[in-house]
């Protein structure tokens, strides 16, 4: 790593899912759009040091990367008031010193399956998928990341929107709540023919 960078600082972040901790690094730490998901510690060997790294941890259930930001999902043996600093101070130390956050050597189509794991929309189909997936990302996407997570579009069928939730966002009480309250009403209102949003069972 260029010793005229500065060394990159991390702060971490409460989400509104309680299993979930966001931590933000003073750098970009994927390209623009790119994010990667691991749900085992099997799934980033040989692609994500970073990931891999932090799930030498036992507690840790799930790790989701954008942008500047490391979501991590924590089981239930553990609080974060236990673990919390510990886990900054983890990840910081890693980023300022191996830094490696994909292997520059790892397969692509095995970094595709793990960005398409946690990313984006499926292709839309017609005009009202397009209006869908617009809306989505102009008024749903920026307030999500902001709390450690992603949304994707799935399908539109019989008046039913069908979406994925990643990052903070997947298995979050809180989340079904937005998901009915805010999103559900939003593509309502926005888009003739909605009548219901859930989310896809991973």
């Amino acid at each position: 790593m260029s010793s005229t960078l500065p060394p990159i600082t991390v702060y971490a972040e409460m989400t509104p899912n309680p299993a979930s901790m966001r931590y933000v690094a003073s750098r970009p730490l994927l390209d623009e759009g790119r994010m990667l998901e691991f749900r085992g510690p099997s799934e980033p060997e040989g692609i994500s040091p970073l990931a891999q790294k932090i799930f030498d941890l036992p507690f840790v259930t799930g790790v989701f990367i954008s942008g500047n930001f490391i979501t991590v999902n924590k089981n239930d043996a553990v609080t974060w008031d236990l673990v919390q600093l510990e886990l900054r101070e983890y990840i910081q130390e890693f980023l300022n010193n191996d830094g490696r956050v994909v292997n520059a050597d790892a397969p692509h189509q095995v970094v595709q399956a793990a960005h398409e794991r946690a990313a984006s929309h499926h292709p839309p189909s017609n005009e009202q998928d397009e209006r869908i997936v617009a809306i989505l990302d102009e008024y749903v996407r920026p307030a999500v990341e902001g709390d450690g997570g992603h949304i994707g579009f799935r399908s539109f069928k019989d008046g039913i929107v069908t979406v994925t939730l990643r990052g903070s966002c997947s298995g979050c009480p809180s989340s079904m709540i937005t998901l009915k309250g805010g999103i559900e009403n939003l593509l309502k209102q926005m888009v003739p023919g909605v009548r219901e949003v859930i989310a896809e069972e991973l």
